[in-house]
């Protein structure tokens, strides 16, 4: 089961991370999704481990500055880390997973969290 944490209303030009308990997927390609009120779900990033335990993180160009994932594989934890936050990064972020390639499109995920709502004030 997946489950986020971390969210919450903070103001412009502050920093978050947020955390997703992994247990039970451990093979899995991990990602963050965001969705904004009106809005399709967005790709943020995804991570995938390789069997000698190396991991390689995907971004879209736009959210390569400002947006870290990572991975605890020995805690079972998925984190992104959020800089210099806008009032347009407001929605709720999900994670997800699925155990094959990783994708940029949230159709390609089997498993999801219920998300957790980040609210950016300027």
């Amino acid at each position: 089961q997946l489950m986020e944490s971390g969210g919450g209303s903070l103001k412009a030009g502050s920093s978050l991370k947020l955390s997703c308990a992994t247990s039970g997927f451990g093979d899995y390609c991990l990602a963050w999704f965001r969705q904004a009120p009106g809005k399709e779900r967005e790709w943020v990033a995804n991570i995938y481990t390789f069997a000698d335990l190396r991991t390689r993180a995907d971004y879209p160009y736009s959210m390569k500055a400002r947006f870290t994932i990572s991975r605890d594989i020995a805690n079972d934890m998925l984190y992104l880390q959020i800089t210099n936050v806008t009032p347009e990064d407001t929605a709720v972020y999900y994670c997800a997973s699925v155990r094959s390639a990783c994708s940029i499109s949230a159709s390609g995920y089997t498993d999801w969290g219920r998300g957790t709502q980040v609210t950016v004030s300027a």
